[in-house]
């Protein structure tokens, strides 16, 4: 740490996620002092190999460790496809802080809205569905009814909003628009590096570990 501001690691598999991810602590967390740590092949390795392998699930634990082992106070996945990873070592304590996943405050904070229908928006049709698929599963395991759809939208274009009372974004990289986009559809949208830097500000604050 530095000044005595807790050291937040931030694990990002593309460069593309950096600058939303320490926006959001700025926003949300502010004494937090962000570390970038940046694998730009944790992506193109998995789509060669078909996704997530224990060989890949591996090397990002390594990095869990590694920015546990630096004085992190808590670690932040910016990567969705490596969200298992973050909720394996949070579960099993590993790392002896928190390790969140990219989107797991996210939507925890979009189920507990009381929204009846929400609009899931990516920038691109494998984002769209990846993000889709885990927000219908973490609604059935949090037993709460919601109508989830999705858009491809890309950043500047303004989304149909479907019917939907709220906005959930798939990506970091479409967290700057956020603003942007509540004004212009006039509903509330869940950003994944807010939500994540208040469920970090809580967890380190009240010096709870993984």
């Amino acid at each position: 740490m530095t000044g005595g501001n807790p050291r937040i690691a931030l694990i990002s598999a593309t460069p593309a996620a950096i600058g939303p991810a320490v926006a959001g602590l700025a926003d949300e967390f502010p004494g937090a002092e962000p570390w970038n740590l940046l694998d730009d092949t944790l992506l193109t390795d998995a789509h060669a190999h078909g996704g997530l392998t224990p060989a890949l699930a591996g090397r990002m634990r390594r990095l869990i460790g590694y920015a546990a082992g630096g004085g992190a106070r808590g670690v932040l996945l910016t990567c969705s496809l490596y969200g298992p990873v973050a909720e394996d070592a949070h579960e099993a304590r590993d790392a002896g802080v928190p390790v969140l996943a990219p989107d797991a405050a996210v939507f925890r904070e979009a189920l507990a809205g009381g929204h009846r229908r929400i609009l899931v928006l990516a920038s691109f049709e494998a984002a769209l569905r990846d993000s889709l698929a885990r927000f219908r599963a973490a609604a059935r395991a949090a037993d709460v009814r919601v109508e989830a759809v999705g858009a491809v939208a890309p950043p500047g274009v303004r989304p149909p909003d479907d019917g939907a009372d709220a906005v959930l974004l798939a990506q970091f990289s479409l967290a700057p628009h956020a603003r942007e986009l509540s004004a212009g559809l006039g509903l509330p949208v869940h950003s994944g590096p807010h939500a994540a830097a208040r469920a970090l500000k809580k967890l380190v604050g009240e010096g709870i570990s993984a």
